[in-house]
Protein backbone atom coordinates (compact mmCIF):
# COMPACT_ATOMS: atom_id res chain seq x y z
CA UNK A 1 0.00 0.00 0.00
CA UNK A 2 1.09 3.30 -1.11
CA UNK A 3 2.40 5.27 2.40
CA UNK A 4 1.33 8.51 4.05
CA UNK A 5 3.90 10.18 2.19
CA UNK A 6 3.39 9.11 -0.92
CA UNK A 7 -0.41 9.73 -0.01
CA UNK A 8 0.40 13.61 0.67
CA UNK A 9 2.55 14.04 -2.55
CA UNK A 10 -0.21 12.72 -4.74
CA UNK A 11 -2.86 14.74 -3.12
CA UNK A 12 -0.08 18.16 -3.35
CA UNK A 13 0.16 17.09 -7.22
CA UNK A 14 -4.13 16.80 -7.70
CA UNK A 15 -4.56 19.71 -5.74
CA UNK A 16 -2.00 21.86 -7.93
CA UNK A 17 -3.33 20.30 -10.96
CA UNK A 18 -6.66 20.93 -10.48
CA UNK A 19 -5.37 24.75 -9.68
CA UNK A 20 -3.98 24.62 -13.17
CA UNK A 21 -7.07 22.83 -14.54
CA UNK A 22 -9.49 26.26 -13.27
CA UNK A 23 -7.75 28.21 -15.62
CA UNK A 24 -7.67 28.21 -19.73
CA UNK A 25 -4.36 28.32 -21.40
CA UNK A 26 -3.12 30.97 -22.94
CA UNK A 27 -1.40 30.63 -26.44
CA UNK A 28 2.06 32.67 -27.09
CA UNK A 29 4.93 33.79 -25.38
CA UNK A 30 8.41 32.59 -24.30
CA UNK A 31 8.76 29.78 -21.35
CA UNK A 32 11.88 30.64 -19.36
CA UNK A 33 13.36 27.54 -17.50
CA UNK A 34 16.51 26.69 -16.15
CA UNK A 35 19.12 24.09 -15.99
CA UNK A 36 20.30 23.96 -12.22
CA UNK A 37 22.44 21.09 -11.81
CA UNK A 38 25.70 22.91 -13.40
CA UNK A 39 27.92 25.16 -15.86
CA UNK A 40 27.20 23.11 -19.07
CA UNK A 41 24.46 21.14 -20.91
CA UNK A 42 26.43 17.48 -21.14
CA UNK A 43 25.31 16.52 -24.23
CA UNK A 44 22.57 17.13 -27.34
CA UNK A 45 22.62 13.55 -27.84
CA UNK A 46 20.28 12.24 -24.78
CA UNK A 47 21.57 9.11 -25.24
CA UNK A 48 24.84 9.68 -24.27
CA UNK A 49 24.00 11.21 -21.18
CA UNK A 50 22.54 9.96 -17.48
CA UNK A 51 22.55 13.71 -16.00
CA UNK A 52 19.49 15.48 -14.57
CA UNK A 53 20.40 18.27 -16.23
CA UNK A 54 20.37 17.05 -19.41
CA UNK A 55 16.76 15.76 -18.58
CA UNK A 56 15.21 18.85 -18.66
CA UNK A 57 15.36 19.78 -22.31
CA UNK A 58 14.93 16.22 -23.06
CA UNK A 59 11.11 15.98 -21.80
CA UNK A 60 10.99 19.51 -23.79
CA UNK A 61 12.72 18.22 -27.05
CA UNK A 62 12.06 14.25 -27.28
CA UNK A 63 9.39 11.54 -26.06
CA UNK A 64 9.80 8.17 -25.08
CA UNK A 65 7.38 5.02 -25.09
CA UNK A 66 5.84 5.75 -21.79
CA UNK A 67 5.64 9.39 -19.86
CA UNK A 68 5.38 9.41 -16.01
CA UNK A 69 1.44 11.26 -15.04
CA UNK A 70 2.11 13.25 -12.03
CA UNK A 71 -1.57 13.25 -10.89
CA UNK A 72 -1.88 9.56 -11.26
CA UNK A 73 1.50 9.08 -10.00
CA UNK A 74 2.25 5.87 -12.42
CA UNK A 75 3.98 5.72 -15.79
CA UNK A 76 1.49 5.95 -19.03
CA UNK A 77 1.79 5.65 -22.96
CA UNK A 78 2.87 8.34 -24.74
CA UNK A 79 4.34 7.08 -27.92
CA UNK A 80 1.74 4.78 -28.53
CA UNK A 81 -2.09 4.50 -28.65
CA UNK A 82 -2.67 0.82 -26.84
CA UNK A 83 -0.92 -2.08 -25.54
CA UNK A 84 -1.90 -5.48 -24.98
CA UNK A 85 -0.28 -7.68 -22.98
CA UNK A 86 0.24 -11.57 -23.05
CA UNK A 87 -1.07 -13.72 -20.01
CA UNK A 88 2.35 -14.46 -18.82
CA UNK A 89 3.06 -10.51 -18.38
CA UNK A 90 5.84 -11.17 -20.53
CA UNK A 91 4.75 -10.28 -24.32
CA UNK A 92 3.41 -6.68 -24.85
CA UNK A 93 2.05 -5.47 -28.10
CA UNK A 94 1.79 -2.26 -28.77
CA UNK A 95 0.11 0.32 -31.38
CA UNK A 96 2.09 3.04 -31.87
CA UNK A 97 0.68 6.55 -32.61
CA UNK A 98 0.32 6.99 -36.56
CA UNK A 99 0.45 10.94 -36.07
CA UNK A 100 3.94 11.29 -34.12
CA UNK A 101 6.47 13.15 -36.22
CA UNK A 102 10.00 13.86 -36.14
CA UNK A 103 11.62 17.45 -36.50
CA UNK A 104 12.65 16.99 -39.87
CA UNK A 105 8.88 16.14 -40.82
CA UNK A 106 9.26 12.04 -41.29
CA UNK A 107 7.05 10.09 -39.54
CA UNK A 108 7.99 8.02 -36.70
CA UNK A 109 7.45 4.09 -37.13
CA UNK A 110 8.18 0.73 -35.23
CA UNK A 111 11.30 1.04 -37.11
CA UNK A 112 12.65 3.98 -35.28
CA UNK A 113 11.86 2.49 -31.40
CA UNK A 114 13.19 -0.97 -32.53
CA UNK A 115 16.95 1.11 -33.75
CA UNK A 116 17.01 3.03 -31.07
CA UNK A 117 16.82 0.40 -28.57
CA UNK A 118 19.29 -1.40 -30.49
CA UNK A 119 21.51 1.44 -30.43
CA UNK A 120 21.19 1.92 -26.27
CA UNK A 121 22.32 -1.55 -26.23
CA UNK A 122 26.01 -0.90 -28.03
CA UNK A 123 28.32 -2.87 -25.54
CA UNK A 124 31.20 -0.61 -26.73
CA UNK A 125 29.60 2.77 -26.40
CA UNK A 126 28.37 2.06 -23.06
CA UNK A 127 25.31 4.42 -23.03
CA UNK A 128 23.62 4.85 -20.16
CA UNK A 129 20.12 3.90 -20.65
CA UNK A 130 21.30 0.62 -21.54
CA UNK A 131 20.11 -0.57 -18.36
CA UNK A 132 16.28 -0.07 -18.92
CA UNK A 133 16.62 -2.15 -21.85
CA UNK A 134 18.12 -4.69 -20.25
CA UNK A 135 14.61 -5.65 -19.02
CA UNK A 136 13.80 -6.67 -22.68
CA UNK A 137 14.70 -10.38 -23.57
CA UNK A 138 18.13 -10.62 -26.04
CA UNK A 139 18.96 -7.21 -25.25
CA UNK A 140 22.20 -8.43 -22.85
CA UNK A 141 23.16 -10.48 -26.09
CA UNK A 142 23.42 -7.26 -27.94
CA UNK A 143 25.23 -5.64 -25.22
CA UNK A 144 28.01 -8.22 -24.98
CA UNK A 145 28.45 -8.62 -29.08
CA UNK A 146 26.48 -12.26 -28.94
CA UNK A 147 24.11 -10.90 -31.31
CA UNK A 148 22.89 -7.81 -33.68
CA UNK A 149 19.29 -7.67 -33.10
CA UNK A 150 17.32 -7.72 -30.41
CA UNK A 151 15.35 -10.87 -29.87
CA UNK A 152 12.51 -9.39 -27.97
CA UNK A 153 11.52 -6.96 -30.02
CA UNK A 154 9.83 -7.67 -33.32
CA UNK A 155 7.95 -5.37 -35.65
CA UNK A 156 4.57 -6.49 -36.58
CA UNK A 157 3.36 -3.47 -39.24
CA UNK A 158 4.63 0.45 -39.05
CA UNK A 159 2.92 1.19 -36.42
CA UNK A 160 3.22 -2.33 -34.21
CA UNK A 161 5.70 -3.20 -32.25
CA UNK A 162 6.02 -6.67 -30.07
CA UNK A 163 7.87 -6.58 -26.74
CA UNK A 164 9.16 -9.23 -25.20
CA UNK A 165 10.34 -9.11 -21.43
CA UNK A 166 13.17 -11.09 -20.01
CA UNK A 167 11.15 -10.62 -16.52
CA UNK A 168 7.96 -10.23 -15.42
CA UNK A 169 8.23 -6.24 -14.76
CA UNK A 170 6.38 -2.94 -15.57
CA UNK A 171 8.35 -1.66 -19.00
CA UNK A 172 6.81 1.72 -18.43
CA UNK A 173 9.38 2.57 -15.05
CA UNK A 174 12.04 1.65 -17.47
CA UNK A 175 10.89 2.86 -21.18
CA UNK A 176 9.60 6.97 -19.39
CA UNK A 177 13.53 7.39 -18.93
CA UNK A 178 14.66 10.43 -20.75
CA UNK A 179 17.58 8.38 -22.09
CA UNK A 180 15.67 5.79 -24.04
CA UNK A 181 14.03 8.64 -25.87
CA UNK A 182 13.08 7.74 -29.72
CA UNK A 183 15.42 8.98 -32.17
CA UNK A 184 15.60 9.19 -35.46
CA UNK A 185 18.54 7.00 -37.40
CA UNK A 186 19.46 8.95 -39.87
CA UNK A 187 20.26 12.25 -37.19
CA UNK A 188 22.33 9.96 -36.31
CA UNK A 189 24.36 8.38 -38.44
CA UNK A 190 24.71 11.96 -40.55
CA UNK A 191 27.27 13.23 -36.99
CA UNK A 192 24.73 15.98 -36.28
CA UNK A 193 22.51 14.42 -33.17
CA UNK A 194 25.34 15.88 -30.89
CA UNK A 195 25.18 19.73 -32.52
CA UNK A 196 21.66 19.78 -34.01
CA UNK A 197 19.47 16.98 -32.42
CA UNK A 198 15.97 16.19 -33.68
CA UNK A 199 13.28 15.04 -31.85
CA UNK A 200 9.39 14.46 -31.13
CA UNK A 201 8.44 16.84 -28.77
CA UNK A 202 6.12 19.74 -28.95
CA UNK A 203 9.42 22.14 -29.46
CA UNK A 204 12.26 21.81 -31.77
CA UNK A 205 15.65 22.82 -31.49
CA UNK A 206 17.16 26.15 -32.18
CA UNK A 207 20.37 26.59 -31.00
CA UNK A 208 22.80 25.66 -27.99
CA UNK A 209 24.98 28.42 -26.50
CA UNK A 210 27.31 26.44 -24.45
CA UNK A 211 27.01 27.73 -20.93
CA UNK A 212 24.70 30.06 -21.25
CA UNK A 213 21.49 28.35 -22.90
CA UNK A 214 19.11 26.50 -24.85
CA UNK A 215 16.70 27.86 -27.23
CA UNK A 216 13.63 25.65 -28.89
CA UNK A 217 10.58 26.54 -30.77
CA UNK A 218 6.87 25.37 -31.15
CA UNK A 219 7.17 22.29 -33.53
CA UNK A 220 3.63 22.64 -34.86
CA UNK A 221 3.50 19.42 -35.91
CA UNK A 222 3.37 17.97 -32.70
CA UNK A 223 0.85 15.09 -32.13
CA UNK A 224 -1.20 16.63 -29.17
CA UNK A 225 -4.14 18.54 -30.66
CA UNK A 226 -3.87 22.48 -29.46
CA UNK A 227 -0.64 22.24 -28.15
CA UNK A 228 1.80 23.68 -27.14
CA UNK A 229 1.04 26.62 -25.93
CA UNK A 230 4.29 28.62 -25.89
CA UNK A 231 5.86 29.66 -28.94
CA UNK A 232 9.37 29.18 -27.37
CA UNK A 233 11.27 27.74 -24.44
CA UNK A 234 14.52 28.89 -23.49
CA UNK A 235 16.63 27.12 -20.67
CA UNK A 236 19.00 29.53 -18.78
CA UNK A 237 21.98 26.77 -17.63
CA UNK A 238 22.47 28.32 -14.30
CA UNK A 239 24.20 26.48 -11.33
CA UNK A 240 25.16 28.81 -9.36
CA UNK A 241 22.16 29.51 -6.80
CA UNK A 242 22.87 33.27 -6.63
CA UNK A 243 22.85 33.55 -9.86
CA UNK A 244 19.27 32.03 -10.03
CA UNK A 245 17.97 33.95 -7.40
CA UNK A 246 19.00 37.56 -8.39
CA UNK A 247 17.76 36.18 -12.39
CA UNK A 248 14.51 34.94 -10.45
CA UNK A 249 14.11 38.13 -8.48
CA UNK A 250 14.86 40.22 -11.59
CA UNK A 251 12.29 38.60 -13.28
CA UNK A 252 14.59 37.17 -16.02
CA UNK A 253 13.50 33.85 -15.54
CA UNK A 254 10.40 31.75 -14.17
CA UNK A 255 11.31 29.07 -12.49
CA UNK A 256 14.12 28.53 -9.91
CA UNK A 257 15.14 25.43 -7.98
CA UNK A 258 15.78 26.41 -4.34
CA UNK A 259 18.47 25.34 -2.43
CA UNK A 260 18.32 25.11 1.54
CA UNK A 261 19.50 28.54 2.32
CA UNK A 262 16.99 29.92 -0.04
CA UNK A 263 14.14 27.65 0.62
CA UNK A 264 14.06 29.33 4.28
CA UNK A 265 14.73 32.63 2.55
CA UNK A 266 12.16 32.21 -0.24
CA UNK A 267 9.45 31.13 3.06
CA UNK A 268 9.89 34.09 4.49
CA UNK A 269 9.30 36.56 1.43
CA UNK A 270 5.60 37.72 1.53
CA UNK A 271 6.59 37.81 -2.24
CA UNK A 272 7.70 34.71 -3.39
CA UNK A 273 6.26 32.48 -0.31
CA UNK A 274 2.76 31.89 -1.80
CA UNK A 275 4.52 30.32 -5.65
CA UNK A 276 6.77 27.40 -4.09
CA UNK A 277 6.06 23.90 -5.29
CA UNK A 278 7.00 21.30 -2.76
CA UNK A 279 7.93 17.43 -3.86
CA UNK A 280 9.21 14.41 -2.13
CA UNK A 281 11.34 13.57 -4.95
CA UNK A 282 12.57 9.32 -5.76
CA UNK A 283 16.31 10.43 -5.19
CA UNK A 284 18.54 9.64 -2.23
CA UNK A 285 21.60 11.03 -1.52
CA UNK A 286 24.16 8.95 -0.46
CA UNK A 287 28.31 8.34 -0.28
CA UNK A 288 29.31 5.66 -2.59
CA UNK A 289 32.18 3.54 -1.10
CA UNK A 290 34.38 2.01 -3.33
CA UNK A 291 35.18 -1.63 -2.41
CA UNK A 292 38.30 -1.80 -4.51
CA UNK A 293 39.61 0.23 -1.84
CA UNK A 294 40.70 -2.26 0.91
CA UNK A 295 38.91 -0.53 3.82
CA UNK A 296 35.26 -0.05 2.18
CA UNK A 297 35.67 -3.95 1.33
CA UNK A 298 34.67 -4.76 5.01
CA UNK A 299 30.78 -3.99 6.00
CA UNK A 300 32.11 -2.88 9.63
CA UNK A 301 33.73 0.13 7.81
CA UNK A 302 30.96 0.79 6.03
CA UNK A 303 29.02 0.67 8.86
CA UNK A 304 31.55 2.60 11.13
CA UNK A 305 30.98 5.61 8.35
CA UNK A 306 26.94 5.21 9.25
CA UNK A 307 27.31 5.49 12.39
CA UNK A 308 30.53 8.07 13.00
CA UNK A 309 28.46 10.91 11.13
CA UNK A 310 25.43 12.97 12.86
CA UNK A 311 23.23 12.98 9.41
CA UNK A 312 20.47 14.54 11.44
CA UNK A 313 22.49 17.42 12.66
CA UNK A 314 23.31 18.02 8.67
CA UNK A 315 20.86 18.14 7.59
CA UNK A 316 18.68 20.61 10.05
CA UNK A 317 21.80 23.06 10.52
CA UNK A 318 23.08 22.75 6.80
CA UNK A 319 20.01 21.04 4.44
CA UNK A 320 17.35 23.45 6.67
CA UNK A 321 15.06 20.32 6.82
CA UNK A 322 14.69 20.56 3.21
CA UNK A 323 15.26 17.09 2.84
CA UNK A 324 14.16 13.74 5.00
CA UNK A 325 15.96 11.18 6.77
CA UNK A 326 17.34 7.90 4.78
CA UNK A 327 17.00 4.37 6.24
CA UNK A 328 18.51 2.64 3.58
CA UNK A 329 18.45 2.85 -0.48
CA UNK A 330 14.35 3.04 -1.35
CA UNK A 331 12.73 6.39 -0.84
CA UNK A 332 9.76 7.45 1.31
CA UNK A 333 7.34 7.49 -1.56
CA UNK A 334 8.79 3.75 -2.91
CA UNK A 335 5.83 1.26 -2.67
CA UNK A 336 8.03 -0.78 -1.49
CA UNK A 337 9.36 1.04 1.52
CA UNK A 338 9.22 -0.70 4.98
CA UNK A 339 8.16 2.68 7.29
CA UNK A 340 9.50 0.67 10.35
CA UNK A 341 12.98 0.67 9.24
CA UNK A 342 15.22 3.26 11.78
CA UNK A 343 18.50 4.43 10.36
CA UNK A 344 21.83 4.18 11.63
CA UNK A 345 22.15 5.73 14.70
CA UNK A 346 24.92 8.65 15.07
CA UNK A 347 26.95 6.69 17.64
CA UNK A 348 30.79 7.38 17.18
CA UNK A 349 31.69 5.35 20.18
CA UNK A 350 30.41 2.35 18.42
CA UNK A 351 32.12 3.43 15.14
CA UNK A 352 34.94 3.35 16.72
CA UNK A 353 34.79 -0.60 17.76
CA UNK A 354 33.58 -1.51 14.38
CA UNK A 355 36.45 0.09 13.17
CA UNK A 356 38.79 -1.53 15.42
CA UNK A 357 37.28 -5.23 15.13
CA UNK A 358 37.75 -4.40 11.37
CA UNK A 359 41.66 -4.02 11.72
CA UNK A 360 41.55 -0.24 11.45
CA UNK A 361 42.04 0.68 15.66
CA UNK A 362 43.58 4.00 14.27
CA UNK A 363 41.64 4.67 11.38
CA UNK A 364 42.75 5.51 8.02
CA UNK A 365 42.29 8.12 5.22
CA UNK A 366 40.69 8.13 2.17
CA UNK A 367 39.81 10.69 -0.78
CA UNK A 368 36.21 11.43 -1.70
CA UNK A 369 35.07 13.12 -4.86
CA UNK A 370 32.24 15.36 -4.62
CA UNK A 371 31.27 18.30 -6.81
CA UNK A 372 30.31 21.62 -5.45
CA UNK A 373 26.38 21.17 -5.04
CA UNK A 374 25.17 22.89 -1.81
CA UNK A 375 22.29 20.10 -0.80
CA UNK A 376 24.76 16.99 -1.45
CA UNK A 377 28.49 18.25 -2.18
CA UNK A 378 31.09 19.92 -0.56
CA UNK A 379 29.58 21.55 2.48
CA UNK A 380 28.10 18.11 3.35
CA UNK A 381 31.29 16.45 2.97
CA UNK A 382 33.32 19.42 4.75
CA UNK A 383 30.94 19.17 7.56
CA UNK A 384 31.43 15.39 7.76
CA UNK A 385 35.36 15.65 8.19
CA UNK A 386 35.29 16.46 12.10
CA UNK A 387 32.93 14.01 12.66
CA UNK A 388 35.17 11.00 10.85
CA UNK A 389 38.37 12.28 12.04
CA UNK A 390 36.64 11.84 15.91
CA UNK A 391 36.65 8.22 14.92
CA UNK A 392 39.97 8.59 13.22
CA UNK A 393 39.30 8.45 9.67
CA UNK A 394 40.88 11.48 8.01
CA UNK A 395 39.16 12.48 4.80
CA UNK A 396 41.40 14.20 1.56
CA UNK A 397 38.85 15.94 -0.44
CA UNK A 398 39.04 15.69 -4.27
CA UNK A 399 36.88 18.14 -6.01
CA UNK A 400 35.28 18.13 -9.51
CA UNK A 401 32.82 19.74 -11.65
CA UNK A 402 28.96 18.59 -11.33
CA UNK A 403 29.56 17.48 -15.10
CA UNK A 404 32.91 15.40 -14.56
CA UNK A 405 31.60 13.79 -11.49
CA UNK A 406 28.53 11.61 -12.59
CA UNK A 407 31.94 10.78 -15.72
CA UNK A 408 34.71 9.51 -12.48
CA UNK A 409 31.33 7.44 -11.04
CA UNK A 410 31.23 5.35 -14.46
CA UNK A 411 34.23 4.62 -14.29
CA UNK A 412 35.05 3.73 -11.14
CA UNK A 413 37.68 6.50 -10.63
CA UNK A 414 36.92 7.09 -6.87
CA UNK A 415 37.75 5.76 -3.43
CA UNK A 416 34.27 7.51 -2.38
CA UNK A 417 32.04 9.91 -3.95
CA UNK A 418 28.90 11.71 -2.74
CA UNK A 419 25.69 12.29 -5.40
CA UNK A 420 22.27 12.37 -5.56
CA UNK A 421 20.91 8.66 -7.30
CA UNK A 422 17.62 8.30 -8.74
CA UNK A 423 15.79 5.73 -6.25
CA UNK A 424 12.44 5.34 -7.98
CA UNK A 425 9.31 4.76 -9.03
CA UNK A 426 9.54 1.65 -9.83
CA UNK A 427 11.30 0.04 -6.78
CA UNK A 428 12.13 -3.28 -8.99
CA UNK A 429 14.02 -1.24 -11.84
CA UNK A 430 15.97 0.72 -8.91
CA UNK A 431 16.85 -2.40 -6.71
CA UNK A 432 18.26 -4.03 -10.09
CA UNK A 433 21.24 -1.69 -9.65
CA UNK A 434 22.91 -3.79 -6.65
CA UNK A 435 22.43 -7.14 -8.16
CA UNK A 436 25.79 -8.76 -9.18
CA UNK A 437 25.17 -8.81 -12.82
CA UNK A 438 24.16 -4.86 -13.19
CA UNK A 439 27.25 -3.23 -14.58
CA UNK A 440 28.78 0.24 -13.14
CA UNK A 441 27.96 1.76 -16.36
CA UNK A 442 24.48 1.28 -15.50
CA UNK A 443 23.66 1.75 -12.24
CA UNK A 444 25.71 -0.36 -9.67
CA UNK A 445 28.67 2.23 -8.83
CA UNK A 446 30.03 0.69 -5.87
CA UNK A 447 30.53 -2.57 -7.72
CA UNK A 448 28.16 -4.61 -4.77
CA UNK A 449 27.90 -8.24 -4.94
CA UNK A 450 25.89 -10.65 -2.58
CA UNK A 451 24.83 -13.85 -3.13
CA UNK A 452 21.51 -13.16 -0.63
CA UNK A 453 20.57 -9.90 -2.34
CA UNK A 454 21.01 -11.60 -5.80
CA UNK A 455 18.90 -14.30 -4.63
CA UNK A 456 16.30 -11.83 -2.88
CA UNK A 457 15.97 -9.37 -6.37
CA UNK A 458 15.79 -12.66 -8.58
CA UNK A 459 12.73 -14.09 -6.80
CA UNK A 460 10.82 -10.73 -7.03
CA UNK A 461 11.78 -10.06 -10.72
CA UNK A 462 9.78 -13.51 -11.08
CA UNK A 463 7.33 -12.88 -8.61
CA UNK A 464 3.96 -11.67 -10.76
CA UNK A 465 2.07 -9.99 -7.60
CA UNK A 466 2.90 -6.51 -6.93
CA UNK A 467 2.05 -6.59 -3.23
CA UNK A 468 4.18 -9.96 -2.55
CA UNK A 469 7.30 -8.61 -4.83
CA UNK A 470 7.40 -5.49 -2.61
CA UNK A 471 7.27 -7.63 0.25
CA UNK A 472 10.20 -9.57 -0.94
CA UNK A 473 12.19 -6.41 -1.94
CA UNK A 474 11.92 -4.74 1.39
CA UNK A 475 13.72 -7.75 2.96
CA UNK A 476 16.50 -6.86 0.18
CA UNK A 477 16.80 -3.47 1.05
CA UNK A 478 16.86 -4.34 4.77
CA UNK A 479 19.85 -6.67 3.90
CA UNK A 480 21.58 -3.31 2.18
CA UNK A 481 20.65 -1.32 5.08
CA UNK A 482 22.84 -4.34 6.73
CA UNK A 483 25.42 -4.28 4.41
CA UNK A 484 25.77 0.03 4.30
CA UNK A 485 27.81 -0.24 0.30
CA UNK A 486 26.95 3.74 1.11
CA UNK A 487 25.91 6.54 3.81
CA UNK A 488 22.46 6.61 3.76
CA UNK A 489 22.04 10.44 3.49
CA UNK A 490 18.74 11.55 2.57
CA UNK A 491 15.85 11.78 -0.03
CA UNK A 492 15.89 14.67 -1.38
CA UNK A 493 12.68 17.58 -1.00
CA UNK A 494 12.89 19.33 -4.22
CA UNK A 495 11.52 22.91 -4.23
CA UNK A 496 10.69 25.14 -6.66
CA UNK A 497 9.84 28.65 -6.95
CA UNK A 498 8.10 29.63 -10.14
CA UNK A 499 6.79 32.91 -11.02
CA UNK A 500 2.53 34.15 -10.41
CA UNK A 501 2.55 34.16 -14.63
CA UNK A 502 3.34 30.43 -15.20
CA UNK A 503 1.10 28.19 -15.19
CA UNK A 504 0.80 24.50 -15.94
CA UNK A 505 3.56 23.04 -14.27
CA UNK A 506 3.84 19.27 -12.93
CA UNK A 507 4.86 18.47 -9.53
CA UNK A 508 7.10 15.59 -10.67
CA UNK A 509 8.17 13.43 -8.17
CA UNK A 510 10.67 11.57 -10.57
CA UNK A 511 12.10 14.97 -10.92
CA UNK A 512 10.85 18.62 -10.49
CA UNK A 513 12.86 20.39 -12.97
CA UNK A 514 11.55 17.60 -15.64
CA UNK A 515 8.67 19.47 -17.08
CA UNK A 516 6.62 18.62 -20.07
CA UNK A 517 6.28 21.67 -22.15
CA UNK A 518 3.42 21.14 -24.24
CA UNK A 519 1.41 21.82 -20.85
CA UNK A 520 3.32 24.97 -19.71
CA UNK A 521 2.12 28.54 -20.64
CA UNK A 522 2.35 32.05 -19.52
CA UNK A 523 -0.03 34.76 -19.16
CA UNK A 524 -0.22 38.21 -20.52
CA UNK A 525 1.66 39.52 -17.34
CA UNK A 526 4.79 37.56 -17.95
CA UNK A 527 7.89 39.99 -19.61
CA UNK A 528 7.46 37.54 -22.50
CA UNK A 529 3.91 37.04 -22.86
CA UNK A 530 4.25 38.24 -26.69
Amino acid sequence: MRKLLGTAVLSLALAFAGTVEAQTPRRGGTVRLTAPYGASINSLDIHTTPRAQDGIYAHILHRTLYNWDTVANKPVLELAKDVKVSADGLVYTYTLRDDAYFHNGRRMTADDVIWTFTRLMDGSKGFPAARYIRIIKGAIDVEKGAAKEIAGLKKLGDFQLEVTLADRTDPGFSLMQFGTSILPRENVEDGTSASKPIGLGPFRFVEHVPGSRLVMDRWEKFYKPGKPYADRVVIAIMGEAAARDVAFRSKEIDVSILGPAQYVAYQADPALKDHILEVAEVFTRNMGMNPEFKPFADKRVRQAINHAIDTDLIIKRLVKDKAYRATSWLPLTSAAYDKSMKPYAYDPEKAKKLLADAGYPSGFEFEWTTSQNESWGLPIVEATIPMLARVGIKVKVRQVEAAVLSDTVLKGDFQAYIWSNQTGPDPLATMRCFHSKTPRTACNYVQFNNPAYDALFEKAAQTGDEAARNDILRQANALLYEEAPVWFFNYNKAVMAYQPWLHGLQANATELTFQYGEDLWVDEKSPVAK
